[in-house]
């Protein structure tokens, strides 16, 4: 049996961006899906904007506070704890992400797929803005895990991807500063043998509100999840299969 798509939005005082990215999801995900919308303090101005529509009837939008610690890594293991079973995606809120590839990277699960990568560094990806220096090591980390290494993906670093629940079960996240959440978690299910693909994605730089990537601070964390990578693999465990009817 199929399960809905849950979605996990980790913010950070995004109430300026938050109409934009809920009317581009209504606008490109035409199937069931919930949103959960993982937030680290009670005055943060995402709430509100939540609320709001949230009041207006909409049933598939949820807060969940933040349970780890502030930050980005614990609001997202925070979504992760609240999602069902089934195919989980993280989207960040200052609009980044293609939001227009979602269908095919929920096609891509369904086919088996334990992560499903949107990638910027494949053909047909696209990175448009953004620091360059930041994106000459996402671009050199991506691409040499995979010609290097063999990780089925040319973007283990992007945040926009679509995880198995019981695959996250299944791994120890140890991360605590940022975004390298999602390189030590794509790092970690290649080393243990689970299903990797990628699709073309096309990633934009915010046009509002304020990042809070913060490379030198994590950069230490992220090459540590490198150079993990080239430990031994465990065995393949082949496709998922879809969870049965109960």
């Amino acid at each position: 049996m199929d399960r809905p798509l849950t979605i996990v939005i980790p913010v950070y005082n995004e109430g300026a961006n938050f109409p934009a990215l809920w009317s581009e999801m209504t606008e490109h995900l035409h199937f069931p899906f919930t949103a959960l919308v993982a937030y680290d303090f009670d005055g943060d101005d995402t709430l509100p904007v939540v609320q709001q529509i949230v009041a207006q009837g909409e049933t598939r939008l949820r807060l969940v506070k933040n349970t780890y610690g502030r930050g980005v890594v614990g609001a997202i293991r925070t979504g992760f704890d609240a999602a069902p079973p089934g195919p989980v995606l993280v989207v960040m809120a200052d609009l980044s992400d293609d939001l227009g590839q979602v269908h095919k990277m929920l096609e891509l699960y369904r086919a088996g797929s334990h992560i499903v990568v949107g990638s910027r560094y494949m053909k047909g990806g696209r990175l448009i803005g953004g620091p360059w220096f930041k994106q000459l090591l996402s671009r050199l980390s991506g691409l040499t895990l995979c010609w290097f290494r063999g990780i089925p993906t040319h973007d283990a670093t992007n945040a926009f991807k679509i995880y198995d629940r019981a695959m996250l079960n299944d791994i120890r996240i140890e991360s605590k500063g940022g975004f390298e959440l999602s390189l030590e978690i794509t790092v970690k299910a290649f080393l243990s043998g689970y299903s990797i693909t990628e699709t073309p994605s096309t990633w934009r730089d915010r046009t509002a509100g304020t990042s809070r990537f913060r490379l030198w601070k994590w950069l230490p964390h992220y090459l540590k999840w490198y150079f993990m990578a080239f430990q031994p693999r465990s065995r393949s465990r082949g496709a998922r299969k879809e969870l049965q009817p109960t």
